[in-house]
């Protein structure tokens, strides 16, 4: 796979630790929400994979939490510089799975890749129901452009320090005919076990090479082991196989 080079329209905080990034550049390889592109930063060996927000012809929204070295680098980059960019990676969220009323729960860093999915069901005609979860009322970003859309959003918080005291869990809807979600692996395993319809799930997995040559990300299924780079990062509610 060959790179595309991305130049920096822009870089702003969201909140302390997350970022949002606008970036330039071929898009075309990118056809679902939920899918994924892999950035190679100077001086690193190992690319830094991002879930795609939002996508405005050759405009590529990124929103990404400062982690690691990786990251510290990526925040300090400044609009006019080049990224070499992975593009069109993983499988994406099925639109056809929504039925009449879709939910998305997303928790953390698995917010914005449920962004671009809500857009594309809104343009469908769809009520889209959302819930964010946080840790605090100063980790929670993007409910405002969520409502934006068109969306019914629900807050949830751990702390209690903006909208529902909790975790998503506790604000799932009587009424619901999909599920998409995105967040870390403890909350996807909650919401399996909560949701009493079929569900996409999209996994955050430490990725070596993003497109499937290191098996570094394999996740177990009811079909053998699957490449969280390749064949997902969402997987079906049916075919997830929990490691205990």
């Amino acid at each position: 796979m060959n790179d595309t080079i991305f130049t920096i329209l822009s870089q702003r905080k969201l909140t302390e630790n997350v970022f949002e990034l606008k970036l330039n550049g071929d898009t075309s390889r990118i056809t679902r929400p939920g899918q994924f592109v892999n950035l190679r930063l100077e001086g690193l060996y190992l690319r830094r994979p991002i879930s795609v927000c939002d996508l405005e012809g050759e405009t590529l929204t990124l929103v990404y939490k400062l982690v690691g070295r990786g990251t510290l680098l990526l925040s300090q980059m400044r609009p006019g510089q080049t990224l070499p960019v992975l593009t069109g990676l993983g499988n994406g969220y099925d639109l056809s799975l929504a039925g009449e009323r879709p939910l998305l729960i997303g928790g953390g860093v698995g917010v914005p890749p449920l962004y671009l999915l809500a857009r594309r069901l809104r343009e469908t005609g769809k009520p889209v129901s959302v819930i964010l979860g946080f840790n605090t009322a100063a980790e929670a970003f993007y409910a405002d452009r969520f409502l934006a859309l068109g969306c019914t959003v629900s807050l949830t918080t751990v702390d209690g320090s903006l909208g529902q005291r909790g975790f998503v869990t506790a604000a799932i809807p009587a009424d619901y005919t999909h599920v998409y979600t995105c967040g870390p692996e403890p909350m996807l395993k909650a919401v399996y076990r909560s949701i009493r319809t079929g569900g996409s799930f999209s996994f955050e997995k430490r990725m070596g090479c993003g497109f499937g040559a290191c098996m570094g990300c394999s996740c177990r299924t009811i079909t053998g082991y699957k490449r969280i780079c390749r064949e997902g990062p969402v997987l079906q509610k049916e075919e997830i196989l929990w490691e205990d």
